[in-house]
């Protein structure tokens, strides 16, 4: 229940305040002072069994006592007398609860117990909703609440501010009302024995006043419900994000190549980006983040055009903005031309703006405005050094009036002390964010300039790859079940390389000989030259114990090979029983290049994938990229352009490029292939050959656990994102005979999706959206083709009998935050209407919402839209009550359907 009864926490009617205290400086009487002064206009009730009266306020026992019924009541009591106060909240009716009380599970395990009790009180009662324990408490300042021991009030702005610390809290609270930023909420989780950072998320997301959110993250719980609401944030408002404890020694215990190179904190980075997550390192970019946030809408583009009054901080500037990809904007030639109209002849006629050291007020407003009407000019930061003709103040002023006139972000460095303080006063009063250095400003503008072409590249059309529907999933799982039955953790180079092959991707073929004459008979058998590696379970670098002997062509040489190889080993490891060598063709390619693919089960994320530069130096080189699966074409293909060793794949100084193609394909394959199978917790193809011709898996190892449970309630749990639901495929016939694919739609649907909509009428348009539009454009496309499978599907109808696959229709359901709930809609192309489709859509998109194991399905039409009014009347649609005139809402309750 994500935002289930929220309100009553952020949007309470009347508040009951549990261990209110006439103590000075104790948590109870913070509290409930800080509610009473900070202006909260609805009712506000003491508890404490102690007391008759505090101050002006009748105090009561207990919650039950209470003359009327409470929406929030905030606990300050020692942690012991929780369970009891939990028990009565909800006898009482109270569903909205915020934990303050210290001494739950980060004192240790007594304190842990105690706060599972409090959650099995909890759960008897339906609805309640509880922040905390261990929480400095929450703040709404749009409804003047303060429920908190925090000594002061943020003021009203648009940024939602959620921490895992609560000292932390107070830190930002009180630089923030220095700099005069403002928040819509301010939120301390502590322990998140139920409220999670995910559900603040899909909360603030449907909240007007946020339009964007900060966290201070020290974990993540959950974090399929974390992505799924971070990716619905970040489709329309920037999520910024810094992460504590980056550096915990995770790797020690790893069994493979992947688990040594992929730690806890490069998880953390990659599932960050996927998610649109803007990440920072430093405290100090957190708040210059939320300078620029609270005042400025975030850059559209990366082009940052410098007006500066001296040289040095000028170059200071573009340095910071160059060392971190940014670009200087490149001024056109009306723009020059303006500028040589109000400027001195000797200013720097290009970017940087170097107006000059005597620069007067209006001299840094007209270069600005000049500036901001450049089209190549996506945003401004102003710089002023005091010198002895400046006017810090009155430049200040300028600036202010020349930003007032554009929706473009200007950012300003007033470099200096007192002599530049009443300029950033004023600065920071008209909402324009200021900062100390040059430095500060670039860093802030690039942190959003990365939320603008992270979302630019997550939204990016993937090309069409028909991985999907030829993969023998079957297959797979009887070699999956065999291979687990044989008791090992660690699967053998010939097992992995089986259960590989059976997913398509090509692998070296291996066979395990017992002594050196068998080496012999099934080297001639495959076919010289041969590769030996030793064959040992208790083994993972083969290279290091001189296990692998290379390019054998002769009898006597393969035989020799056999036992140097027996002995190095037993030298090298006595402990390790060795069961003989694999043999394998010997892949020699000059013009190729040895990658690492691997696999990692994260304890938090679940599976994520690795792609490097591989062969025995893997490690040393630490060239790699990691990703969440599910992979794309786009995905997979950013993933290898991130690689340092991405240019000799694509040829470098005259060397062939790889098969790129096929390698995308690999990693698309192996991405599926860890989706399918739950029990793997490592997985290594080191080395993955690639060449100008193909991708072949050289060596291949995989570690599992084989009493991971493969039959989860929730389909996929060992991933942090829903791959796509192929369950939800279905063939059927239209009255006129057409062969009809029903499936989830994809991001490679988007050109087919566009010209569905294409063929489309104006009143079907209308029908559909409720207006009408001249033609649909990518973003439109990423709305209805780039979803959440956990949050919305959308049913295309695909024809058979077309070679491009033509989607002909489309039924799209989109479920509320607490999935109990689906808005449904329904578009079918003009020349395929009256062949029963729609019907078919409606029909299999109530099964897959009977399957989602939703509660309700609503749908709109208009008031004269009889043939949709008529399909929703035959499947039990009832007219809800609506204040809207030119719409008709229906509504299908789907627990007591027998359908």
């Amino acid at each position: 229940m994500p935002i289930r009864n929220l309100d009553k926490i952020f949007r309470p009617r009347r508040i009951a305040v549990v261990g209110a205290s006439q103590r000075l400086l104790s948590v109870g009487q913070t509290v409930f002072q800080n509610l009473i002064t900070g202006g909260f206009a609805g009712e506000i009730y003491p508890v404490n069994p102690r007391h008759t009266q505090l101050g002006e306020h009748p105090c009561y026992r207990s919650v039950q006592e209470l003359p009327e019924p409470v929406d929030l009541a905030v606990i300050c009591t020692p942690a012991q007398s929780i369970p009891e106060v939990i028990e009565q909240c909800g006898t009482a009716g109270i569903r909205g609860i915020v934990i303050l009380s210290a001494g739950f599970r980060e004192t240790g395990m007594a304190g842990s117990q105690l706060e599972q009790q409090v959650l099995s009180i909890a759960r008897q009662f339906s609805g309640m909703r509880i922040i905390g324990p261990n929480c400095l408490g929450i703040m709404a300042p749009y409804v003047n609440l303060n429920a908190s021991f925090a000594t002061d009030m943020p003021l009203t702005g648009n940024i939602a501010f959620i921490s895992q610390s609560g000292a932390l809290c107070t830190a930002v609270l009180d630089w923030a009302l220095e700099e005069k930023i403002g928040f819509s909420h301010f939120v301390s989780v502590g322990n998140m024995l139920d409220v999670g950072i995910a559900d603040l998320i899909d909360y603030f997301a449907l909240d007007p006043q946020t339009k964007s959110i900060i966290l201070y993250v020290e974990s993540i719980t959950e974090a399929r419900q974390f992505m799924s609401a971070a990716r619905a944030f970040t489709k329309h408002k920037p999520i910024i994000a810094y992460k504590a404890g980056r550096f915990q020694e995770s790797a020690k215990a790893a069994a493979s190549h992947t688990g040594a190179m992929a730690g806890v904190d490069a998880v953390y980075e990659a599932a960050f980006a996927r998610a649109g997550i803007v990440r920072v390192f430093e405290l100090d970019d957190l708040f210059d983040c939320a300078e620029l946030l609270a005042r400025q809408r975030p850059p559209r583009g990366e082009r940052l055009a410098i007006v500066t009054n001296a040289g040095g901080p000028g170059v200071m500037a573009t340095d910071a903005l160059l060392e971190r990809a940014g670009v200087l904007a490149p001024l056109s030639k009306e723009t020059i031309e303006r500028l040589n109209g109000v400027l001195p002849p000797a200013w720097s006629h290009g970017n940087p703006l170097d107006v000059l050291g005597d620069a007067p007020p209006e001299r840094f407003g007209n270069t600005l405005e000049i500036v901001l009407a450049d089209s190549q000019v996506d945003g401004v930061l102003v710089v002023l050094s005091p010198q002895a003709m400046t006017d810090p103040a009155e430049a200040a002023a300028a600036v202010i009036k020349a930003a007032k006139m554009t929706s473009k972000p200007v950012l300003t460095s007033w470099m200096g002390g007192n002599k530049v303080h009443e300029g950033r006063t004023r600065l920071n009063n008209a909402g324009i964010p200021t900062y100390n250095t040059p430095e500060q400003a670039v860093r802030a503008f690039m942190h959003l300039v990365t939320y603008a072409r992270n979302h630019q590249f997550l939204y990016e059309t993937p090309q069409a790859m028909p991985v999907r529907y030829s993969l023998d999933r079957a297959l797979l799982r009887e070699l999956a079940d065999a291979a687990l039955q044989e008791g090992r953790d660690i699967l053998s180079e010939c097992t992995s390389k089986s259960l590989l092959e059976a997913y398509g991707i090509p692998v070296n073929r291996t066979v395990l000989a017992r002594s050196a004459e068998e080496a012999v008979q099934l080297s001639q058998q495959m076919g010289l030259p041969v590769v030996l590696k030793v064959f040992s379970e208790q083994i993972t670098h083969k290279t290091d114990v001189g296990g692998v002997e290379l390019d054998l062509y002769e009898e006597h040489e393969i035989s020799e090979a056999y036992e140097r190889i027996m002995q190095r080993v037993k030298q090298a490891r006595p402990d390790a029983e060795v069961q003989g060598v694999t043999v394998q063709r010997m892949v020699s390619e000059p013009e190729g290049h040895e990658l690492i693919l691997g696999v990692k089960r994260d304890p938090v994320f679940g599976m994520v994938l690795l792609v490097g530069a591989g062969g025995t130096s893997a490690e040393l080189y630490q060239d790699r990229a990691l990703e969440l699966p599910p992979l794309n074409e786009r995905l997979a293909r950013h993933a290898l352009e991130s690689l340092r060793s991405w240019p000799l794949l694509t040829g470098y100084r005259g060397h062939p490029a790889v098969n790129l193609d096929q390698l995308i394909e690999v990693l698309i394959r192996l991405s599926y292939f860890v989706a399918d199978l739950p029990e793997i917790v490592e997985l290594d193809i080191n080395p993955l050959m690639v060449t100008p011709v193909n991708a072949i898996a050289l060596d291949a190892r995989i570690v599992v656990d084989r009493s991971l449970n493969v039959k989860s309630t929730r389909p996929y749990s060992h991933l942090a994102i829903r791959p796509y639901p192929e369950e939800f495929t279905k063939s059927v016939t239209l009255k006129g005979g057409t062969q009809v694919r029903l499936r989830p739609i994809q991001p490679e649907d988007e050109d087919k999706w566009h010209e569905l909509l294409r063929g489309c009428s104006p009143e079907s348009i209308r029908a559909r959206f409720r207006f009408t539009f001249q033609g649909t454009t990518h973003d439109m496309a990423t709305r209805f083709c780039f979803i959440d499978y956990d949050r919305e599907i959308a049913i295309v109808a695909e024809r058979v009998d077309d070679s491009t696959g033509q989607l002909i229709g489309v039924g799209r359901m989109v479920a509320d935050a607490d999935h109990q709930e689906a808005e449904y809609a329904v578009l079918v192309g003009d020349h395929w209407q009256g062949q029963g489709l729609g019907s078919m859509l409606t029909d299999y998109c109530l099964e897959v919402c009977h399957t989602w194991g939703l509660k309700r399905m609503v749908a709109e039409t208009a008031p004269d839209n009889r043939r949709m009014l008529d399909l929703f009347r035959k499947r039990g649609f009832a007219k809800q009550d609506s204040s809207s005139t030119d719409t008709v809402l229906l509504m299908k309750n789907l627990v007591t359907d027998s359908h």
